[in-house]
């Protein structure tokens, strides 16, 4: 007896399931695209492609599918949803250089009663009358039972008559779907078992659907059931809830169940990222895999203990799936964080400073800002530079801008034991705030130096939510000197910024 893993199939069934999702429909060229991708770089074993008979567009993204796989050697991995039509499914297949059918039939009492306005034997005379013709045109037929998992619990005597009549006519595949994602991973195991008991010479292919957000759970089910095929989307894509997603799929089916799958999993971010792009649907951040923030550690007890001996690392490490690990920077973090985004960046800071800066960045992300491994040169620039002078303290600032309109300004500071409150103007928000400190500061006899350059930078990469950093020049008598401050807010990053020159100045006017 071998003790070889059991080899799993995935078929990828984005291209024809996954198009079911609401307002998803890829071009001709976006098909040839993810088609290419699936099978080449991500190996799967088989895709199916599309539904015959659809569009014209359809029809030429299949035959330029079909010519592709033709050259590379990957012609019998391409499949074509066809139906109980006689010639129709079929000729449409032929026409595009395809191979393989999958021949959709009812797999349930009701559906073949209700929707149709048969009887079995008057279904089953009409699939094999199709499958005889395309077993005749040398395709590859492998059948769809649709609402299989309904049809299995209300009416199991319409199933068994349904593969009794099949079960010797030279289909490949029976492909037993959960249309509406209603089994139970118990369900699933106890009805594939005793199909897979009952028919002990066929081939089965799972297909889930994701309505319980049971999909994973329940393809774990069928293979241990004795299930050898399975059918993904990438990202869930599918009707309704979706179906399973190929790369929770592939990595349960790897480390959970020990099975043998010919999947390429370095390629699972980049598909994702592919369909995501093509289909529009964006990918939820703790998305299993695939996720923006799935290798983020966000606690700062994470970062020490992976800094000391990766004792929050597993076995789904970012690695194997082409990715990096990375240490969220916020109100959590801890110097273990601060530490691993600074060798990320590969600077180094003395103790002291490191404290400050963690400081900061705690005091960032307790005021709901998003903090980046590329925003923190900007924070520790502003840091290192600061003085701690509070000679003038900003209590409230609002500021309103609007398009034609004149800016304004309402601020209200502490200067030494008094408060102001003041209003300004001006073209834009920080001329406006000038405005207004203006007014105060001329109360206490200063006058802000004039401003000789103003510089706003946004970290690389450019998220709308990055940190803001403000470098303002300042003439201060003919001494060029800069402040700089960190802000969301770009006129904000300039009025932290203005206020630096003036407590500097206010201090140096205190010594003399």
């Amino acid at each position: 007896m071998s003790n070889a893993p059991r080899k799993i199939q995935l078929m990828d069934t984005t291209l024809r399931d996954g198009e079911q999702t609401q307002g998803v429909s890829f071009t001709p060229t976006e098909k040839v695209s993810i088609a290419k991708a699936l099978l080449q770089s991500l190996r799967v074993d088989r895709i199916e492609v599309a539904s015959a008979r659809v569009s014209q567009g359809e029809k030429e993204a299949v035959t330029s599918i079909n010519e592709w796989a033709q050259q590379e050697g990957f012609a019998g991995c391409v499949e074509v949803l066809g139906f109980v039509d006689y010639t129709k499914s079929v000729d449409w297949i032929l026409e595009t250089g395809g191979q393989v059918i999958n021949l959709l039939t009812k797999g349930s009492e009701k559906h073949c009663r209700e929707q149709l306005g048969k009887t079995l034997d008057q279904h089953t005379d009409d699939i094999l009358r199709t499958l005889d013709y395309a077993l005749q045109k040398k395709l590859k037929v492998n059948v769809y039972l649709e609402d299989w998992s309904n049809g299995y619990q209300n009416s199991p005597d319409y199933v068994y008559g349904l593969m009794n009549r099949l079960q010797h006519t030279g289909i490949s595949h029976f492909m037993l779907p959960d249309t509406l994602g209603v089994l139970s991973p118990e369900e699933v195991f106890d009805s594939f078992r005793d199909m897979c008991t009952r028919y002990p010479t066929l081939a089965f292919d799972f297909h889930p659907h994701n309505d319980y957000g049971l999909a994973t759970a329940n393809v774990m089910a069928a293979v241990r059931a004795g299930v050898n095929s399975i059918h993904c989307t990438i990202n869930c894509l599918g009707e309704r809830a979706g179906n399973a997603s190929l790369a929770e799929v592939a990595v349960v089916l790897r480390d959970k169940m020990a099975m043998q799958l010919s999947i390429d999993e370095s390629h699972l971010v980049h598909l994702s990222n592919m369909v995501e792009n093509f289909s529009g649907k964006r990918v939820a951040a703790n998305a299993p895999i695939v996720g923006a923030d799935v290798f983020t550690q966000t606690a700062g007890i994470h970062a020490d203990g992976d800094q000391k001996g990766g004792l929050y690392k597993t076995k789904l490490g970012p690695e194997r799936f082409s990715r990096t690990r990375s240490y969220a920077l916020g109100k959590m973090s801890g110097k273990a964080s601060l530490k691993k985004n600074l060798e990320q960046l590969d600077l180094k800071l003395s103790e002291e400073n490191q404290k400050k800066v963690l400081e900061r960045i705690v005091s960032l992300g307790d005021s709901k800002q998003t903090i980046t491994t590329d925003d923190l040169p900007f924070i520790i620039a502003d840091v290192l530079e600061s003085k701690s002078y509070q000679h003038i303290k900003l209590l409230n600032c609002s500021i309103t801008s609007g398009l034609n309109l004149e800016s304004t300004a309402s601020i209200r500071v502490a200067i030494g034991g008094s408060k102001h409150n003041a209003t300004g103007s001006g073209n834009g928000g920080f001329s406006a705030f000038m405005d207004a400190i203006s007014k105060v500061m001329q109360l206490h006899n200063y006058t802000l130096p004039t401003l000789a350059n103003y510089e706003v930078r946004i970290p690389r990469g450019g998220h709308t939510d990055a940190l803001t950093e403000c470098v303002i020049t300042w003439d201060c008598d003919g001494e060029l000197r800069k402040t700089r401050a960190v802000h969301a807010n770009q006129v904000f990053a300039g009025v932290l910024a203005a206020l630096k020159i003036i407590n500097i100045q206010l201090h140096e006017l205190n010594q003399t």
